[in-house]
């Protein structure tokens, strides 16, 4: 009796556990893409998403190179997390394949994705394409190189393979040592869009790699090397300060990288689809935008979208109104940005403006100026200097409607660029509004 007693315990217990499995509910969310964005910040960002919505991690590991997994139980529910950062074309390429539910890239989407991409809607659309960070690409070399500071025509000279000596430089006898990420690297496509061009092969002799951290590693235990990494993985090399074509050498920093100043500055993307998106798809990109996700991306290395005030050296070169108006003031570290040719603004910078809205109502009392900018190849000068005002006034509109009202709203043309003229993201650059406090 005390046997079939027993055996009916074991039963039901087993039957219980079975039926408690049966009830739970599973979810996938897939997130792929790009290594810079994948490596640390996609799962920090994950984790925290998963606690503010009440999941507690009971799992979390690297279950092969660059890919990660992590799950989360809440009531009885498991919410299953899948991270590949095997680089920023492969997101578009799963997106493709219907692998993935969000797409991490550290360059913008190309044209020819989003024609192909067209069954998933409009993947440049604001509702698709959500700017999670700011980075910007330091050129590293050994802590002992000598070098301060170096222009962007010379680092393209290197990394092609036509200045191959550090001698060429009026540094000591050495061979030249590249470092550079891999093809399947958003990273590598921001550095060939940015410095080497379409037509500007990589030099053969480059060693590639995979991650940022290795290279960075790599670079900063040989005397003879230079390379390019993500802002958060220069660790222990030393990063040179580049200018372009009429602009100043700027070392990628906090400010110059907030306000895309630095001339290897670059967004760090998420995508999700515009039709048949994942449910929880759009909700942890929101997060991820938002100002929630600030602390995190800071502590990871990246530079956050928060809002903050920056005493700055102005340019010798800057007009003499731009010089008086600005004493005294403040610069906020954000500039709002255009589409080419037009006052629209670009899909960040409508959420940069909702963040000043926010920003100015905790500073009741300070006064905004607005100086706005256009590239100087905008058809003629006078119509350069036409949007750069009108651009300057977009932003003005938009707060009026909070009322807050700027007490100066200037335009200046083609004049202070920070980026070069000549090249079509150069001038995209150069299309902005500064945003100044006093």
């Amino acid at each position: 009796m005390r046997v079939l007693f027993v055996l009916f315990l074991v039963i039901s217990t087993s039957s219980i556990v079975v039926a408690a499995e049966s009830h739970v509910q599973s979810q996938l969310l897939r997130i792929h893409g790009s290594n810079t964005v994948g490596a640390n910040l996609a799962p920090e960002l994950v984790t925290s998403w998963l606690s503010t919505k009440g999941y507690t991690i009971v799992s979390d590991k690297m279950t092969a190179k660059e890919e990660r997994h992590i799950s989360a139980m809440k009531s009885g529910n498991k919410l299953d997390v899948e991270i590949h950062a095997h680089g920023s074309s492969t997101s578009f390429i799963d997106f493709a394949a219907g692998k993935t539910d969000i797409g991490m890239s550290s360059r913008p989407i190309k044209e020819k994705e989003i024609q192909k991409l067209s069954a998933l809607g409009n993947l440049d659309s604001q509702e698709s394409e959500y700017v999670v960070a700011l980075d910007g690409l330091p050129i590293i070399v050994h802590k002992n190189n000598p070098l301060a500071q170096l222009s962007k025509d010379t680092v393209m000279k290197i990394f092609s393979g036509q200045i191959t000596n550090w001698s060429e430089l009026g540094l000591a006898k050495g061979t030249i040592n590249i470092y550079a990420r891999d093809d399947k690297s958003g990273t590598y496509d921001t550095f060939k869009s940015l410095v080497l061009g379409k037509k500007t092969p990589l030099a053969q002799s480059a060693k590639r790699f995979e991650s940022n951290a290795k290279l960075s590693d790599e670079v900063s235990k040989d005397p003879n090397g230079i390379g390019f990494v993500g802002l958060a993985y220069a660790r222990d090399a030393k990063v040179l300060a580049i200018s372009d074509t009429d602009t100043r050498a700027l070392i990628p920093g906090t400010f110059s990288v907030a306000t895309e100043d630095y001339v290897l500055s670059r967004r760090l993307f998420m995508y999700i689809p515009e039709i048949n998106v994942h449910p929880l798809a759009k909700e942890f990109v929101k997060y991820a935008a938002s100002a929630a996700a600030d602390n995190i991306v800071n502590k990871i290395g990246f530079v956050s979208q928060q809002i903050s005030g920056y005493r700055v050296t102005i340019p010798e070169a800057a007009p003499l109104e731009y010089h008086q108006l600005t004493t005294g003031a403040v610069r906020l570290s954000l500039n709002v940005r255009f589409k080419s040719g037009s006052i629209k603004l670009d899909n960040k910078a409508v959420r940069d403006v909702e963040r000043l809205v926010k920003y100015v109502q905790k500073n009741p009392n300070k006064k905004i100026l607005l100086f706005g900018f256009s590239d100087k190849h905008e058809v003629i000068p006078y119509i350069s200097d036409s949007f750069s005002v009108s651009r300057a006034d977009a932003v003005a509109d938009y707060l009026s409607k909070y009322h807050i009202h700027p007490v100066r709203v200037r335009g200046y043309g083609g004049q202070l660029p920070v980026s070069n003229n000549e090249t079509r993201k150069g001038r995209y650059k150069n299309r902005r509004v500064e945003i100044w406090m006093m």
